[in-house]
């Protein structure tokens, strides 16, 4: 039966949303709560009120710099705290000393606002000096309110059936209706391209992005995920998957007594085979693009039936336990990616595209179960999570891997006319450089044979799918096209944005749209290996 869920009275509320509760600082660091902890989760905290927050707490602790990464559609500062033994904010000095950096994000969507609640609490518990440990391996960079425009959203049918806050929370997209967690590769936001930069100039080794699930109802608090795309490095699934994540996963069940497991839904409809499937291995998703940035990535899921608090706290806790790992593998983590970074993919079969494989065995997954209550001031249906948790046996589909290859050429070279490939991948930080004079090389050019557009539009794309071979060739160069190398630490990245068949390449995305004819030649060429110098050539 649907009931109503008795809240607190509204004058009371008033009074919490004024700051009632502890305003006074003590000895252990000033005395910093969110808006979510002064209304008892009944609301989340604005723009303007993480901005002071942050302000306050840069004010109390040299370890703690405060600055800003990029502005929003809507013109916002994005917020970056920076926390640490170093002497400011800017990227020299974050960069300069052997820490490993940690990037921690939430709020890439505006409703999910859990992992910006759990990011304060941790700049309040810093700031108070708790972690002191911390402080001698790692360099926290924290970015609470990714999405800033969405977050002021404030509507009670955002999210519905999540359950809180009940005062109502941000929208998904931002002030252009695009969905942050699909522009990792296409760029057409400036949040993305700040992002982006952000990860180009500070460099982070980790890099976390917190969230709140939607759909099936589990048994576990959070959920999780590594990079799904086949070409992550296989040194970081295993680091991930074999050591970070069952670790964090056994921490948390001792301290808190919550299941963890992999992110995960179950599929609706009659005659579907039961089984856990994840979400989707394209970089335009945030973890699959850092690990194509050969950057440990990972995805948090807090669940959305749980109550706000159990969310924030969840997320919180999941934060803290990646930390302890960062802190006792600090040196392992940076030796890691600075090989790498270091090691070339030309020569190597790299994934186009990609499918979901469905694990060799079944595997018990904990399903769950909620209770339909009432939404206090809408009496719109919502639910909260039961104390349940079902092992049932089922296939998991949890892992990616190439459903079409390509070895990954020595270079692709680009004409100097298409503009903005060539400022896309420089956003990117792809390196590349023009041809000081022409050249004539023996490399492959891709015939298409077929073009065709997506039936339903993805952020307001229908996505370019062609078909057609590399075949041998020789072409002259002129001065001025791009050599992009492949043999750079993004080669993993630039060979899934530049090749045609690309499942989220710049083909997919439209952005060579006046270039594609079937019957005609892909603008873009490629050589195997690197060719001898020719007269003329730049050395």
């Amino acid at each position: 039966m649907t009931r109503v869920i008795s809240l607190l009275p509204p004058s009371v509320l008033v009074l919490l949303t004024l700051g009632c509760g502890p305003t006074s600082s003590t000895d252990s660091g000033p005395s910093l709560w969110t808006r979510a902890e002064r209304t008892r989760y009944e609301q989340t905290t604005g723009y303007g009120e993480v901005v002071q927050f942050l302000e306050r707490a840069a004010a109390s602790s040299e370890r703690m710099h405060l600055t800003t990464f990029g502005q929003t559609t809507e013109g916002r500062p994005l917020p970056l705290m920076v926390v640490g033994e170093v002497p400011d904010a800017r990227p020299s000095s974050v960069i300069a000393p052997e820490r490993t950096r940690v990037w921690l994000q939430g709020n890439i969507h505006g409703g999910e606002v859990c992992g910006k609640e759990a990011l304060l609490m941790l700049v309040r518990a810093l700031a108070r000096n708790e972690h002191p440990e911390w402080s001698a391996s790692l360099v926290l960079l924290i970015a609470p309110i990714y999405n800033a425009d969405g977050n002021e959203q404030i509507a009670f049918d955002n999210r519905p059936l999540q359950f809180g806050p009940f005062d109502g929370m941000g929208e998904r997209t931002n002030a252009q209706g695009l969905d942050l967690n699909r522009d990792h590769t296409k760029l057409e936001s400036p949040e993305a391209r700040a992002l982006v930069r952000a990860y180009q100039e500070y460099d982070p080794h980790v890099i976390v992005d917190l969230h709140t699930t939607n759909g099936t109802e589990h048994g576990y608090h959070l959920t999780y995920a590594p990079p799904l795309h086949p070409n992550t490095h296989p040194l970081i699934d295993g680091l991930l998957r074999d050591e970070w994540l069952p670790t964090v996963t056994t921490g948390i069940k001792a301290s808190n007594g919550w299941e963890l497991y992999y992110y995960g839904n179950v599929p609706r409809g009659s005659g579907t085979e039961p089984s856990w499937r994840t979400f989707d291995h394209r970089p335009r998703f945030n973890n699959n693009y850092a690990g194509l940035r050969n950057r440990i990535g990972i995805l948090s899921e807090a669940y959305a039936y749980a109550t706000f608090e159990e969310r924030v706290n969840a997320s919180r806790r999941f934060i803290e336990e990646l930390l302890r790992i960062a802190h006792n593998q600090t040196a392992e983590i940076r030796s890691l990616v600075t090989s790498l970074d270091r090691e070339s993919v030309v020569g190597t079969k790299l994934a186009t595209r990609g499918e979901a494989q469905r694990s060799p065995t079944t595997t018990e997954i904990l399903l769950g179960s909620t209770e339909e209550l009432q939404h206090p001031y809408t009496q719109a249906p919502i639910r909260r999570r039961l104390d349940v948790a079902e092992p049932t046996t089922m296939y998991e589909y949890g892992r990616f891997s190439a459903s079409e290859e390509e070895v990954a050429p020595a270079t692709y070279y680009i004409p100097e006319r298409l503009t903005s490939i060539l400022e896309l991948l420089a956003a990117h930080g792809v390196d590349g450089t023009a041809l000081e004079a022409d050249v004539t090389l023996a490399g492959e050019r891709f015939a298409i044979s077929r073009s065709t557009l997506a039936d339903r539009q993805t952020e307001e794309h229908l996505e370019r799918t062609i078909e057609g071979v590399w075949g041998p060739a020789e072409f002259q160069l002129p001065a001025g096209t791009v050599a992009i190398p492949v043999a750079q630490p993004l080669g993993r990245l630039a060979f899934t944005l530049l090749e045609p068949r690309s499942d989220d390449g710049f083909v997919n995305w439209n952005l060579l749209d006046d270039e594609i004819q079937p019957g005609g030649s892909f603008p873009i060429v490629r050589v195997m290996s690197e060719p001898e110098q020719r007269a003329g050539q730049p050395q």
